[in-house]
């Protein structure tokens, strides 16, 4: 029998293993298969790889990643480089250029070096009483990013001076164990519904003198620009499905809802006289801000989640990355996340598309019954941000959003939370480009026994810097798609995805990075 030459490529997640077999075609004839083992991600040749043969034949590859190892046809070689481990069936050698797909056992020792080397650590913050207020000494960070606030500390709060959520938000009163709030009917009240917001013409103003209450899905339309005074207060009506209620800015429309800590705006639901918990949630819709900022998803625009799709005003999307859809300043929006069905439930607060022009500053939702703020794609920026006790995500984004965020606050309910970070890339190509590459820095997250703290998938990149990550069963995991040049796995490889700085306080499941770090399937 003529012998041949076959070339065999094995690709497992980030190794890439190129073997050239020499074989005779009978079985169980002795053949020497030899070739060179890859990094699939850098093309560098990988020394030290163990070679095994079924049959117990071992060799290691060398300093070029080459390797020769003699064994019978019909049997199987073992390739494993640290955490790295496949095995090859040497039953049809006489196939050529066949690539073949195995699933490995990597595990996250990867990361153990990059923790510790870009200034992770695990120390305790201690909180000050009724607070969030670490006051460990060992919080000093290191500089800030272009584009952020000179904070020189690790987390959402200066370890000195009074906590920037005091007095105006919520949540203050919830962490110091006080469910009762400043979100008392005042005034007259005012019902508004999408043919009085159409009728009202295009400069619309919203006074503290009143009291708003939306019936149904409400719009501020192409052109229309809604000025909320500070000290008003917003108010849904309850019901799922048609009868849901939420105030909806669309593309081209602009909100203008600029409050003070002494006079923070808020959007509740029907009847809240100030004594309801986090834990009452859905008891409305929430808060949708819709611009013309680009996405990564085909065709570039896409229909908002929490409408329904009949709704050509529920369209976000476009070229205009500083765009802008007005300010958001002192605001809390509370116990919203109504269902329109199908399991359909609208966030806190909903940005989609919505491009660097737009200014939110000091926003707070709390009870949420599905995500706190979820981003879809666009450019927005913000600083001062509250996602507490909701019953699903604190922060999600899709469709490649690209901002910066700073001083943020995620509390999540000890009863029922999912994922304090759940962050995706892209959906419909998951590929697509723009990626999703936003900054996080100063982020205080606290979790509860049974979630995660955050999960990159679907090839979302993200960056979290000088934050605190307690409380939490898991810690992070990264989507490693079998097969796929193009994952979250990837993102990390090229840089896109970053995790420096912070501090991991009371993991479960462990606070080294062979704990916090995991890749998924």
């Amino acid at each position: 029998m003529k012998d041949f030459m076959s070339l065999i490529k094995i690709t497992v997640f980030g190794l890439s293993l190129l073997m050239f077999a020499l074989s005779c075609k009978k079985a169980g004839e002795e053949i020497t298969v030899s070739g060179v083992v890859t990094d699939f991600i850098t093309g560098d040749p990988l020394s030290g790889v163990s070679v095994a043969s079924s049959d117990g034949a071992t060799t290691t590859t060398g300093t070029n990643g080459e390797y020769s190892i003699a064994t019978l046809t019909e049997e199987t070689i073992t390739f494993t480089y640290t955490d790295y481990s496949t095995k090859v069936e040497l039953v049809s050698v006489d196939v050529i250029n066949v690539e073949l797909e195995f699933t490995s056992d990597k595990k996250a020792s990867i990361f153990a070096s990059y923790f510790a080397n870009v200034g992770n650590s695990s120390e305790d913050p201690i909180f000050a009483a009724n607070s969030i207020r670490p006051t460990a000494p060992a919080m000093a960070a290191a500089p800030p990013f272009a584009g952020f606030e000179a904070a020189f500390y690790k987390g959402a709060i200066d370890p000195v001076g009074t906590p920037w959520y005091t007095d105006w938000s919520f949540y203050d009163n919830l962490i110091n164990q006080n469910t009762t709030s400043d979100a008392f009917t005042t005034g007259t009240i005012v019902n508004v519904n999408d043919a009085s917001m159409t009728a009202a013409g295009m400069n619309i103003n919203w006074t503290n003198n009143n009291t708003y209450v939306l019936d149904g899905f409400v719009f501020v339309n192409d052109g229309v620009t809604l000025n909320i005074e500070a000290g008003t207060i917003i108010q849904g009506k309850p019901g799922e499905g048609s009868d849901a209620s939420a105030l909806v800015v669309a593309r081209g429309g602009k909100i203008e809802a600029v409050g003070s800590a002494s006079q923070p705006i808020i959007f509740t639901y029907e009847g809240d006289n100030g004594g309801s918990s986090a834990s009452l949630r859905g008891q409305w819709g929430g808060l949708i801000i819709l611009g013309k900022a680009s996405l990564n998803s085909s065709p570039g625009e896409s229909a908002i989640e929490g409408l329904p799709t009949s709704e050509t005003r529920g369209l976000y999307g476009g070229t205009n990355d500083a765009d802008n859809s007005g300010i958001l300043k002192y605001v809390s929006i509370r116990h919203g996340g109504t269902n329109i069905g199908a399991d359909n439930e609208i966030n806190g607060l909903t940005l989609g598309g919505v491009g660097s022009g737009t200014t939110i500053e000091y926003v707070e939702i709390i009870g949420n019954q599905d995500d706190g703020i979820e981003w879809f794609g666009g450019t927005v920026s913000a600083k001062y941000l509250i996602a507490a006790y909701c019953a699903d995500d604190a922060l999600d984004y899709d469709e490649g959003y690209r901002g910066g965020n700073q001083f943020v606050i995620v509390h999540q309910d000890p009863n029922d939370a999912d994922r304090g970070g759940e962050h995706d890339g892209g959906t419909d190509p998951e590929t697509g480009i723009p990626f999703a590459t936003p900054v996080f820095v100063n982020v205080t997250s606290i979790g509860v026994p049974g979630s995660r703290a955050i999960t990159f998938r679907d090839n979302a990149g993200g960056e979290y810097h000088n934050s605190i990550f307690t409380g939490y069963s898991k810690g992070i995991d990264i989507e490693d798609l079998r097969g796929s040049q193009q994952d979250s796995y990837k993102q990390w490889v090229d840089g896109n995805l970053k995790l420096t700085n912070n501090v991991f306080h009371n993991i479960i499941d462990g606070t080294t990075g062979e704990d916090l770090f995991i890749i998924k399937n």
